[in-house]
This record gives structure tokens, sequence and C-alpha cells, in this order.
């Protein structure tokens, strides 16, 4: 293990002592995740579908190998976890147990999306209204477990919910006009207030069934993955603007959303700004430790990103200076950087109200 690896796990175990206070009881109860690739840690292992990461070299720096996490090692939600005092990680919904539900699980599934269509192309997938409908499902079993609703309904109020979709609806959907006509049909903004006008009634499904401390996670800079600079950008290293302003549209619209469920009672929705941490990165990526921002560490073609990382592909040594693993997601090394940000913002405008630290104590 190099010294910057060290490095690395160092952070996680400083910040993480930090949190859990030499033993403490994590800050929450329980963590809830929703979400698609960039934080599926094993939900789509059984799907057919060609959207899995069950595989090497995924997962190479991780303790469990290939778990089914798209990335090296660690994702943003599983330093989360460790930052909120989870000895665990949060495990994924499909195996868990009983006794598991009652700390959390993770519905995330990769190539999912805000629209049900989203990601067909690649196979199975579980859509943001399966998710809900799993949560649903498990917030059932919590009932039976806790003896009655008015007992699942205070543990659930305690709890930390993040839910991060929209990425695929631009990736696997609009921008991709041979499987998709919707950037036909919808301008931009249209289409950032038609996801928005889907997203709003399964957030407040989640809400119906007890989700009180909910943390929008917003898409990030989709126009600078190794796999858009790779087939749009003509230098490979400048951002497709065109993407990122469309993402952006749908951010700006989860302010609302945000400002729209915090007039309910007992509600406490904040919005983590994904693209601004990126951005942020991308100015300075020397002083948060990385070197290459254009390529992915495992893929092949241009940027490493016209083809994803492939099994038992070799993937490049320096790990720890690479913000992107593969073709669309980011590496450990930036998950920290996110996952930190997340929960205690270094930027005011990193949180839209709150972070996550601030949120677990509310």
């Amino acid at each position: 293990m190099g010294l910057a690896w060290r490095s690395l796990a160092v952070v996680l175990a400083v910040l993480g002592a930090a949190a859990t206070m030499a033993g403490a009881a994590p800050q929450v109860p329980c963590y809830f995740v929703f979400g698609d690739s960039l934080v599926d840690n094993g939900n789509n292992n059984g799907i057919v579908s060609m959207a899995r990461a069950n595989y090497p070299p995924y997962g190479i720096d991780f303790a469990g190998g290939p778990t089914g996490r798209f990335s090296n090692g660690l994702t943003t939600v599983d330093v989360i976890s460790r930052l909120l005092g989870f000895d665990d990680f949060i495990p994924p919904f499909a195996g868990a147990s009983s006794d598991q539900l009652l700390t959390g699980v993770n519905f995330a599934s990769a190539a999912a999306g805000i629209r049900e269509e989203t990601g067909q192309q690649l196979g199975g997938r579980i859509t943001f209204r399966g998710q809900v409908q799993n949560y649903q499902s498990a917030v059932e079993q919590l009932v039976s477990i806790l003896g009655d609703e008015d007992s699942a309904a205070a543990r659930l109020s305690q709890c930390i919910f993040t839910v991060g979709m929209g990425s695929n609806d631009y990736l696997n959907n609009y921008f991709q006009p041979a499987f998709y006509d919707t950037a036909n049909r919808y301008t931009p903004a249209q289409y950032a207030d038609d996801l928005a006008a889907r997203y709003v009634p399964l957030l407040q499904a989640l809400y119906s069934y007890g989700a009180r401390k909910v943390a929008l996670m917003g898409v990030g800079q989709v126009g600078c993955s190794p796999n858009e600079l790779a087939t749009q950008s003509a230098n490979g290293v400048t951002c497709v603007d065109r993407i990122n302003v469309a993402v952006r549209m749908f951010n700006q619209r989860l302010l609302h959303v945000v400002d729209q469920f915090n007039r309910l009672p007992g509600a406490h929705f904040t919005f983590i700004n994904i693209d601004g941490i990126f951005s942020d990165i991308l100015r300075a990526p020397g002083s948060h430790g990385l070197r290459v921002t254009n390529r992915g560490c495992c893929g092949v073609g241009r940027n490493n990103g016209q083809v994803t990382c492939l099994p038992f592909q070799t993937p490049c040594a320096n790990r720890h200076e690479y913000l992107f693993w593969d073709a669309f997601h980011p590496t450990e090394a930036a998950n920290v950087h996110v996952g930190q940000r997340a929960y205690s913002a270094r930027l005011s405008s990193d949180v839209y109200p709150v972070d996550l630290r601030t949120l677990a104590r509310l």
C-alpha cells in the first residue's frame, strides 16, 4: 500500500473515529439509501442487466472485493455511513435480513432513473418507483418488528435518507437519441420540469411512509465524465457544456422541491450540491490530491471512456490520483471528498440549507 493510499485510509479512520466518538452509538438509528450506480452496492447482482459491477477489477481496493459497487473502493454513501457513526456499511436491500432493516438498507439500482423507461436499453434495473415500493415493503416489516406503526414512525423520523436520482435520466435517456425520443419532445427546461414533476409524488410517498430527514443528492457533472469527453468533447478535455447546463436546470428545480417539502409537518429536506462540489474539485484537482480528471482509471478507448471497465481488465496503478474510476463513476478518492462535504459542508454552496451532520441533529 502506497503512501497516498495510507493517507486516504487514515482520513477515513480519523473521521470515522471522530464521528463515533470512541464507540458511541451512531448519530441516527438508521440510514436508507436510494439511487443509481453511483451508490448501488449489490442490488443489481441478481438482475439480468448490463449494469452490473460484481466482477474484478471493481472493488480492487474494497475489503470485500467486487460487491456490486461501481468503484475501486468506497462509494459516497459508504463514506457517509462511516461519518454518521455506523460500524458496518449499509447493506443492499436484496438479501437484507429483518435485523438489518432496523439500521437501514440501500435500495439503489444501477441504470435506474426517475422516468420508468430510463436505462431500459441496459436491461433490468429497479426504477425509483420500484425502490420506493421496496421501501414501503420494508416499512411494513419494520412495523411488524417494532410492534406498531407509532414505534416505526418514531424511529424512521430520526433516520437519514439520501436520494440521488436523475443522472441516468440524462445519460441513459435524454442524451441517448438512438434509444429515446425525449430530446425531440422536450427542451432541456421542459425536461427538467418533467423530471421534477415525476420526482415529487415519489418523494411524497417516502414522506408518507415516515421519511423526515431527507437529502436530495443533486446530479453531478455528467458532461465531464470520461464517456462524454470521449464521445462528445473535441479535445477530450473540455467538458460538454450543453449536458452540464441541462443537468443544472434539474438541480435548480430540486431547490424548490426542498422548499416545498420543508413546509410539511416534521420535514427536514436538504439538497447536496454534487455539481458544485465537482466543479470545485475540477478547478483545483491538485489541492484535492488528484492529478487525472479526464480519463477513467479502467476502461477502453479514448479517455478510457468509450467502453467501461471490462472483467479482469488491469486498471491504473495510481488510482488515488484519478477522479474517475471508469467511464462514468468516480474513484474512492473522489467519493471520499464528496462524502465528506455532504456530511460537513466545506463551502456554503455545498448544501441547501444544511449538511448531513446538521440534519442528523435536527
